[in-house]
């Protein structure tokens, strides 16, 4: 019998997700924190001028920015979102992610069945 592995973010501490994953230049970084059948929990840090191209997702995702901003184009809507704001991205609805800077945020995938 294996055992199951241990989340990256301890329970029942504090923690800072922005400091938990660093940028590095010329590159998107990004760091699963948890992960489970109900949904997964991912943070990203853009460098300036990365970006995720457009894509769909089977499930609702909600984008938490915890550093920088970002276009989010969600359904060929352009919607801005700064450090303290979050989107809903709906699921099988074509979205991508357009930071104009350095850009940090904290992705919650949820999953249905």
């Amino acid at each position: 019998m294996s055992e199951k592995p241990a989340p990256l973010m301890p329970a029942a501490l504090t923690v800072e997700p922005a400091a938990l994953v660093d940028y590095a230049e010329g590159a998107i970084v990004s760091r699963t924190l948890l992960d489970s059948p109900a949904g997964s929990v991912t943070l990203f840090a853009f460098d300036a001028g990365q970006g995720l191209s457009e894509h769909a997702a089977p499930f609702d995702a909600l984008v938490q920015v915890l550093d920088g901003q970002a276009e989010l184009v969600i359904g060929g809507r352009a919607v801005s979102a700064a450090a303290g704001q979050a989107v809903l991205m709906p699921a099988n609805v074509p979205h991508a992610v357009k930071p104009g800077e350095r850009f940090k945020m904290l992705l919650a995938l949820l999953r249905a069945e």
